[in-house]
Parts: structure tokens; sequence; C-alpha cells
């Protein structure tokens, strides 16, 4: 079977809303750039708190990073609680921490407030150890979390190889709170919520210029125009062309998966049977999941689009052999890649560069959670004026040096990691 260039959560999700491009002039209270988690759950808290919303899409909702998304519904972030709050300060640390770890809690309770089919599963993450380092890592995360009164445990001996499914494994920290989902169908049910809540929804709109107009702001795309009072930039890494700073404050890296067709068979059933997500330690992380059909999906750091299919399955083979060696061969269906917001510091960052004018990125690959976070938190910010509304401080927008270069860089140095895999010299 070849193996072909498609997103997985799109053939999954059949009924994806479609909208029409922007056409004339509109006048909203909000108007919302980029149709994404952060974009499409600040429409929803917005609409619920009765302010008029447009958003506008470059594409369709969920195109960009979220519905490329691995599907992790993860609390926290990838940095350990303690150098949170000992980098932020133990105020607003302690606050970032509090909102992220409660984060599963929110996009779980807008699924079911608005009856979202997502294949949403509840029973948790997986962080796998690969080595007595990442071991170690696992137990201090552990103990920084329980801590903090959350719901996690590190499994060890026979429940670990039972709740993973392998041997390579000496430790998971499983974290309660967590889940996975299909990414793709969670966007779109949250832009099916906004519109039935009133939403003017517009995909096929790239925006060509944002600009001030006495009191309100002016939104223009090719064919029309928003008029509003405030405006949320939402589009992340997918941010295009040159009307905003916002694409000068990230570095952009990759993400591509792999897909297997359906696995069945008490060998399959093997493989994280408690319905988990998961992720290894390695620094060039192999993430592990299963969909609702059964199929096996593997991802990692690194740009897919760029890398020849023979390449993709070769990797794919490689970390299926080393976890779950016990497979007959499995047949891989389909690779796709998403792009995703970097910053050095692996910490997002929140702007108002002017008033009424709010935006994000960085989300450095937990964009399900974080985003849906920080889409409540601009919400209530643009409703109240409450700036503790928002889990850090909005910082100045100063834009990184090198941009092209890092992304370079970075991509590099997961290639020759991936490279290795393929040849046997590393794992």
């Amino acid at each position: 079977m070849p193996l072909r260039e498609e997103c997985l959560w799109e053939k999954l999700t059949p009924q994806r809303p479609e909208n029409t491009a922007l056409t004339g002039e509109v006048t909203v209270d909000v108007c919302i750039i980029g149709a994404g988690f952060t974009g499409l759950s600040a429409a929803v808290h917005l609409l619920e708190q009765g302010k008029r919303v447009a958003v506008v899409e470059a594409h369709r909702a969920g195109h960009g990073g979220s519905g490329r998304n691995v599907g992790l519904v993860n609390a926290g972030l990838w940095i350990p609680p303690d150098e949170i709050e000992a980098g932020f300060g133990e105020a607003v640390g302690s606050q970032l921490n509090r909102m992220l770890g409660a984060a599963p809690a929110l996009v779980f309770s807008l699924v079911d407030k608005y009856a979202i089919d997502c294949q949403l599963r509840r029973e948790g993450t997986l962080h796998m150890a690969h080595n007595a380092r990442g071991e170690a890592d696992l137990r201090s995360r552990e103990e920084q979390w329980k801590r903090r009164g959350a719901p996690v445990e590190l499994l060890t001996g026979q429940a670990c190889a039972d709740a993973t499914g392998t041997d390579k494994i000496a430790a998971a920290l499983l974290d309660r709170r967590a889940g996975t989902l299909n990414p793709m169908a969670y966007a779109s049910g949250l832009a099916k919520a906004a519109q039935d809540l009133g939403a003017l929804m517009f995909d096929h709109s790239p925006v060509t210029r944002l600009e001030r107009q006495g009191q309100r702001w002016s939104v223009q795309t090719a064919q029309g125009s928003v008029t509003a009072e405030q405006v949320v930039i939402a589009s992340n890494a997918y941010t295009e062309g040159d009307w905003t700073e916002l694409r000068r404050n990230f570095f952009p890296g990759y993400y591509y998966q792999v897909a297997s067709v359906p696995l069945d068979g008490e060998a399959a059933r093997r493989i994280l049977p408690g319905g988990q997500g998961s992720w290894d330690t390695r620094q060039v992380l192999s993430s592990i999941r299963r969909d609702k059909d059964g199929r096996l999906l593997l991802g990692s750091l690194g740009n897919g689009n760029r890398k020849p299919t023979w390449f993709l399955k070769a990797w794919a083979d490689r970390v299926q052999q080393h976890y779950f060696p016990y497979l007959k061969a499995v047949e891989w269906e389909c690779t796709w890649t998403g792009c995703i917001a970097f910053t050095p510091d692996h910490l997002m960052r929140l702007f108002e560069p002017a008033p009424g004018l709010v935006a994000v990125t960085g989300y450095n690959g937990r964009g399900v959670t974080t985003g849906t976070v920080v889409g409540k938190a601009f919400a209530d910010y643009l409703c109240h004026g409450d700036a503790s509304a928002l889990p850090i401080p909005f910082a100045p927008m100063q834009p990184l040096a090198g941009v092209g270069l890092r992304s370079c860089l970075y991509e590099a140095g997961f290639s020759l990691y991936h490279a290795g895999q393929c040849l046997r010299i590393v794992i």
C-alpha cells in the first residue's frame, strides 16, 4: 500500500463546517483572526457573554496546527511546574500551573456542553521514560504535581508494561487529568458551536491589512472588511502576510505523523490498552497513540513534507519494531505534517500591542489545551478588562533574531536523528 500524504483527522471528520469568503463590510464587537483552537474557544466564550463576533479564517476551521495535532489533551506545559514558578515568580507561575493543570477539564466541559463528537477519551496520558535519566525526570515531575494535588502516578514494573504494551519502557507517568481526541473534529465542533451561538464565520479570507480607524479596528481581506472594537489574532504558527509583527516573535517548527491501517487481534490490543495517548522522554520525542478504529499513530518532530515516503515508512517501522516487536509487519496508511510556533524558552507569549488588540503565539506543541484556555482567557479579558483572567501577563513584542536560521538548525537536527533511527544507529 502506498503511503498517502493525507491528514487522518480530516478523513475521520466528514462533517467539517464550510463557510463562504468574506465580502462587503461587517461590523461586530470582536473580530477573531484564525479558526483554530484559540480563536474558536475565544469566539464561543465571547458569544456566551453576549458579544457579536466574526471569525475570519484564511482556509477552513482547523486547517492549521489545530487539525494536524496529535490530539493529546495534556495538562500543564512541557516545562515542570517548579521551573515555571521559578521563571515567572510564584504568583504568576502558580496561576499558570493552575490554569493549565485544569485545562483538560475545560476541554471536556466544552465537548460535553456542545455535544462535540470528537472521539474523546478521558483515561489520561502516559509520559514514557526511555532511559534512567528519563525515569528520574518523571519521578521529579510526579513529586512536583502531587505536591499540587494532581492525580498523577508513576507506573513501574508490570503495571508499566501492561499500560504501555512494551517492555522497552521502565516507567511511565500516568496523568489522569488528561486524555485524547480527534483534533479536527474538536475544532469543527467548536466552529459549529460558535456558528450556532450566532458568530459570523468566514472561510478562505486571509487578512491583508489590519489598521486602527478612530476608536475601532478594520480587518481587511481581498473582498471585504470587518470593523470591530476589539481584535484577537489567533493565527499562531500559520500567520500569513506582513500585516502583523506576530510572525517575527516565534520560529516555525514541524511535527509529522504516520498512521497505520486499522489493526485488530490480540497483539494489537496490547498496545496502550487503556486508551491513553503517550510520548517518550527522548529529546527528539516519539508520540504513540491509537485512534477509534485501532490505527497505530506514531509522530515526531520534523517536517515530513520534506522527506520521501520511504524514509517515513522506515522511521515508523523502526519505532514500531522497537516498542512493539510482537506486531507483524504494519501497513502504513497516511502521513501528514503540522507547523508549530516555537519560542527559545518553550513558553508562550501573550501580547497587547494596542488597546483592543490581543494576540498569542508559542504554544510549542501544546495547542489543544493551551489554545482552549487562552481563548477563554482572552474572551474574559476583553469582556471585563481584568488581566487576572490571563494565564500570564502580556509581554512586549520582541522579534526574534535569526528566525529562519533557527528553524533550519532545528530541522537539520531532527532529520539527522531520524536518519540515525532508520539506520539503527540510535532509537
